[in-house]
């Protein structure tokens, strides 16, 4: 199967300046955490990814658990890099992480410098990669001195193995603790990935802020509360949905007639601004000065069009906001 990008694939995607960085990133990119592991099928991961460098996505963002199983999400990305995107390489963001469990042992986890360094080499294996554009360390260590992650984060970006460093799931006060070491080594820190949706709310209390003052760009995940906020589940779990796969994130006990009930109510204010409901969630995402980007999952090429779709309305009346406030507080 032959493809070749779009050549207008630059002219309709927002592209958003990163915290104080020279990068910009589409308001839209593609996260590969689930439906391009081992267990799905890889015509689909590839037209997925054909279609969203045609909508002018160029960030893909996996990490080294991803699939299932673990890795599988990288090793799919690495054949569809091999067979399709390879001569597009310097026009695509690149990013993996790590910190939680990966392999067995005291070295496959957290956030020690040997854990960071040997995933790192681990994924750029299964991609096929000399380097990534962005490595985060994926969530925080209670365990290890943050001055020996950061310090291990600045080794990989001098190393050439990585261009930017990033952080994931880091609240406020290690956000700023983290930037000043990096700060001081002179491999400032680009980008948090922090989850952020209608539902899931924790960022506006204090780390927008802090990335705002720091000059920190933001891309959120779980844009959609893993499906929550759409409509699949306004009729229960369907066969297929994240909440039936054994494998999802998403449990049969999150979906909630609380949760659901909401989401209706939302949606009807979707339909009033000529939106689905997930195109709304991801417009809401974005009407934070501070996010860069949304980071969305995708289980098709239409479903992908879809979310990109939120980008032909971003704005927001005070009203609408005000409705959607109560909404979320009932």
């Amino acid at each position: 199967m032959t493809w070749q990008p779009s050549p207008t694939r630059y002219d309709t995607m927002i592209y958003k300046r990163c915290g104080n960085s020279g990068i910009k990133l589409p308001a839209v990119s593609l996260g590969l955490w689930h439906n391009f592991g081992g267990v799905d099928l890889l015509e689909n991961a590839r037209k997925t990814i054909w279609r969203a460098f045609d909508l002018g996505i160029t960030q893909f963002d996996l990490a080294n658990n991803y699939g299932p199983p673990y890795g599988s999400a990288e090793e799919t990305f690495g054949v569809i890099l091999s067979k399709d995107l390879r001569p597009y390489r310097d026009e695509l963001i690149i990013s993996s992480k790590a910190g939680w469990d990966m392999w067995p042992g005291p070295y496959g986890d957290w956030g020690s410098r040997k854990y960071l360094i040997a995933s790192l080499d681990q994924s750029l294996k299964r991609m096929g990669l000399d380097y990534v554009d962005i490595f985060y360390h994926h969530r925080p260590d209670p365990e290890t001195p943050l001055e020996e992650t950061m310090g291990a984060l600045d080794h990989i970006v001098r190393s050439g193995k990585a261009l930017y460093a990033g952080i994931s799931n880091y609240p406020a006060a290690e956000t700023k603790r983290a930037a000043g070491l990096m700060r001081k080594l002179g491999t400032p820190l680009l980008i948090n990935q922090p989850d952020y949706n209608m539902f899931e709310r924790w960022i506006e209390k204090d780390l927008l802020q802090v990335l705002e003052e720091e000059g920190i760009g933001c891309i959120t995940y779980s844009s959609l509360a893993q499906g929550l906020l759409t409509s699949r589940y306004f009729e229960g779990i369907p066969a297929g949905s994240r909440a039936a796969r054994p494998e999802g994130e998403l449990k049969r006990e999150d979906v909630t007639a609380q949760a659901v009930g909401k989401a209706k109510k939302l949606n009807e204010m979707a339909k009033r601004r000529g939106q689905s409901l997930a195109q709304m969630s991801v417009a809401w995402n974005l009407r934070q000065k501070s996010v860069t980007s949304a980071l969305v999952g995708a289980s098709s090429p239409q479903q992908l069009e879809e979310l990109v779709g939120a980008l032909n309305h971003l704005a927001f009346s005070a009203e609408e906001l005000q409705v959607i406030d109560q909404v979320l507080a009932g």
